[in-house]
């Protein structure tokens, strides 16, 4: 029986969608991005993501050492969204904790806090990270409200619901590095890292993939260098980019709304390099794994999303539970907005972000051997 020109039509557009769809169950990069990323991003929506503060560092300067100074520490812990808090013997570490990002909150107890508890007008000093403004708005609420019912006597239960009331304990309460809390400049200070993430994986991740398609990865092959010289040549020119990318970043943000680096500019350049450079071998990563441009898209985003959502750039990583807080340590733009941050809003210099760089270098180095392990079998 002749068919139709509809009936035709209709069974030819059926035809390719089968054999589209019997080519796509075969490409298994496809179908576990396709798996695995919407459930990656449920759970983490879901169960990781949480504006509720947790596990927060705080530091104390108790001048009084009293019981009365002991007892107000117990119950601003026992709320249960505090650590143990880090005892200080100084102002100056105090705010050398808070400059760094080890603190988020920074308590200081006057040496007349029993004397004036029984005159009914005792104050603390309560220091809090406005680089952080939805961290320390929540931090400095939770612990005026557990001054505001704390009982000298011993009789007050900080696990109560905390309503906020006139109490006898005065917080004066500080925010530094961002004292209006405005958000736009928690956002716009890691800017540039979002930038360059994004960037330094979708230049490179079709890079060699789209040489093995085109036909001239054999020609580079047949060059008299090594799989590292190769990886590293084609990561140097992305570099010189991403730095104009980064001027593009700072230069704008301050421009256009005025938030410029209350720190060394030297430093940002140094912590760049190694970001930069680990971001660019995530990518190489990709296309040295996927057999297709489009798996490499797939995967891409697959490593963009989290990078996102775990490093700290949209939320503070601080509030993310346990398990999942260590999962992002293993991405590079964590440790480059931890360094980005203490240079941006908190006015750091070199000696303030050894820690970030010496993060990122490791696994800068961890990925190039990766590669170089992936790269080997196809060189034989």
């Amino acid at each position: 029986m002749k068919l139709t020109g509809v009936n035709r039509f209709v069974s030819n557009v059926l035809a390719m969608a089968y054999r589209e769809a019997t080519v796509m169950r075969h490409d298994k990069a496809f179908m576990a991005v396709v798996t695995v990323q919407p459930l990656m991003m449920l759970l983490l929506f879901g169960g990781a993501l949480s504006n509720e503060p947790a596990n927060i560092p705080w530091a104390v300067l108790d001048h009084s050492r009293t019981q009365i100074s002991r007892q107000l520490v117990s119950e601003i812990e026992s709320t249960g969204y505090f650590l143990r808090p880090r005892a200080v013997t100084s102002q100056a570490e105090g705010e050398a904790l808070l400059l760094r990002g080890t603190a988020l909150a920074f308590v200081v107890i006057p040496s007349e806090l029993r004397r004036d508890t029984l005159r009914g007008r005792p104050e603390v000093q309560l220091l809090l990270d406005g680089a952080d403004p939805l961290n320390a708005a929540r931090v400095g609420g939770i612990i005026r409200s557990v001054a505001s019912r704390f009982d000298p006597s011993g009789r007050g239960n900080a696990r109560a619901k905390l309503v906020a009331r006139a109490g006898v304990l005065d917080v004066r309460g500080r925010f530094w590095f961002n004292s209006t809390l405005r958000d736009r400049d928690f956002f716009l200070a890691t800017l540039a890292g979002m930038l360059l993430t994004n960037l330094c994986l979708s230049v490179t991740s079709l890079g060699l993939v789209g040489e093995r398609e085109s036909g001239t990865y054999e020609q580079t092959l047949s060059l008299p260098t090594t799989p590292l010289e190769i990886v590293l040549g084609k990561l140097l020119p992305y570099v010189a980019v991403s730095y104009g990318v980064l001027a593009f970043a700072i230069v704008g943000a301050g421009l256009i709304f005025g938030v410029w680096p209350v720190g060394s500019w030297l430093a940002m350049a140094v912590i760049t390099l190694p970001f930069v450079l680990a971001s660019l071998a995530i990518g190489v990563l990709v296309s040295a794994l996927a057999n297709s441009s489009a798996q490499a898209v797939f995967i891409t985003v697959f490593f963009i999303m989290p990078s996102f959502v775990l490093s700290g750039v949209m939320l503070p990583y601080q509030l993310m539970p346990d398990g999942v807080r260590q999962i992002g340590g293993l991405l590079p733009l964590r440790w480059y907005q931890i360094g980005l941050r203490r240079v941006v809003s908190r006015g750091g210099g070199l000696d303030d972000i050894v820690v970030p760089i010496l993060a990122l270098c490791a696994i800068f180095a961890g990925l190039l051997l990766l590669i170089r392990w992936r790269l080997k079998p196809r060189l034989g």
